[in-house]
């Protein structure tokens, strides 16, 4: 670990700061109604509209809210973010139905040989959608625009010529610098940073997405039973809209969840181009669950350090575990197994860039050089994350049930 790295001496004991404790008080006293049906009327009435095209939502909705009642565990705070996120989701929702409904050519548009990221959450796939998206002549999705993907109707730039999508995205950014401020060391969602398509994929209430969120395990289930040709295909629909309001159509994506899904992945996009990026399982883990329980001081009332490890142990193996069976449904041709990235930044874009068939001109190179140059890892500052003080497991334990994945791929513990 880097020297100077921040060590978070109250990860599993928080101590509150007057402001932390101030916000769960005040909303400790506001019950937060999860009915799907008054969540529906509010998005109804936010919108103006009314059609959310299938009506097949509304039975993934009512088990997300299902999933998330059950977690008694959580904080006011975080049921009245995850209401306020069911809400932004279904106006989402409305809006594309409404979009397509003025606009039926958009379903036309193609989605042309998207480079596609593929990895652990905390393996460097990050780092490298925002590499590419360097490149100007692809499209990516900033973190602000997979939060609100299509603005509300008669809803444009402000006279600055700010996106008010942007702005409450900023104003959102800003707050979560006040409250947990060692966020951005681990995972810095500014606003204008590359996210996750995912995202989007939850406008369909069939991601992976909320595990994140709360302890959902009766969610994952149900997730892990979804049809998921029919989600990643609303998906494509989504990117074509975008690409419709703000082209142009070659992509680069990226989710961890795609390691489950390579099948659904493969006939959603069949000319894409995959990157695999790899790391030591123990290593992902730890740097998960240390990022996931310095959020849980404002998410829940107390933190679980056994039970969210001994979770995401199993969750990342089952992740990769898929990977591992079904790896091979993406030739080799058209895809790229990345065991390190850091200093081959450029090597690994130009072969990733060759196997896509798209040629990497000097100006291209030259973004990307400068990306690099302005964006190196660890630029928020790094975290130190100890598996044994924090969460009673050493790093070989968690090793121990990976060597399946060891086995398959070159990746060597990190030691």
């Amino acid at each position: 670990m880097a020297e100077g790295a921040l060590v978070i001496d109250d990860l599993v004991t928080p101590n509150l700061g007057p402001l932390q404790r101030q916000i769960l008080e005040h909303l400790e006293q506001r019950p937060v109604n999860l009915d799907p049906d008054a969540l529906i009327q509010r998005a109804i009435t936010r919108t103006g509209l009314s059609d959310f095209g299938s009506e097949g939502f509304r039975v993934r909705l009512a088990a997300h809210v299902d999933a998330i009642d059950a977690d008694t565990g959580n904080t006011n705070l975080n049921r009245l973010t995850l209401r306020n996120r069911i809400i932004r989701l279904l106006c989402s929702r409305l809006l594309l139905t409404d979009l397509l409904a003025r606009y039926p050519e958009i379903r036309d548009i193609q989605i042309k040989k998207p480079i596609i990221v593929v990895g652990l959450p905390r393996s460097g796939t990050t780092h490298l959608v925002n590499l590419i998206a360097a490149d100007t002549r692809r499209r990516a999705l900033p973190y602000w625009e997979s939060q609100e993907p299509f603005p509300l109707r008669g809803q444009g730039p402000d006279a600055n010529g700010i996106d008010p999508r942007y702005a409450r995205s900023l104003a959102e950014h800003d707050i979560v610098r006040q409250t947990a401020p060692h966020t951005a060391a681990m995972h810095d969602r500014h606003p204008s940073a590359i996210e996750e398509e995912v995202e989007l994929l939850d406008i369909d209430f069939a991601s992976y997405v909320l595990e994140w969120h709360a302890r959902v395990p009766q969610w994952r289930d149900f997730y892990l039973s979804l049809d998921q040709d029919s989600h990643y295909g609303y998906l494509r629909t989504v990117l074509q809209a975008l690409t419709f309001l703000r082209g142009p159509n070659h992509w680069v994506l990226k989710s961890p969840q795609h390691c489950e899904q390579l099948a659904a992945l493969t006939k959603t996009f069949p000319d894409a181009t995959v990157a695999f990026t790899h790391r030591d399982p123990a290593a992902v883990i730890g740097s998960a669950v240390t990022m996931l329980a310095y959020g849980d001081r404002m998410r829940r009332r107390s933190i679980e350090p056994r039970q969210l490890i001994d979770y995401w142990a199993e969750r990342i193996e089952r992740l990769l575990r898929a990977l591992v069976a079904d790896r091979d449904l993406i030739p080799a041709e058209s895809s790229l197994d990345i065991a390190r990235l850091d200093g081959n930044e450029p090597a690994i874009v130009a072969e990733l860039y060759a196997r896509n068939g798209t040629e990497l001109p000097e100006a291209t190179r030259t973004a990307l050089r400068r990306h690099l140059a302005d964006h190196p890892r660890g630029k928020q500052g790094q975290v130190r994350y100890d598996l044994r003080r924090h969460f009673g497991r050493s790093a070989d334990e968690i090793r121990s049930r990976f060597e399946f994945y060891f086995r398959r791929f070159d990746v060597r513990p990190q030691r």
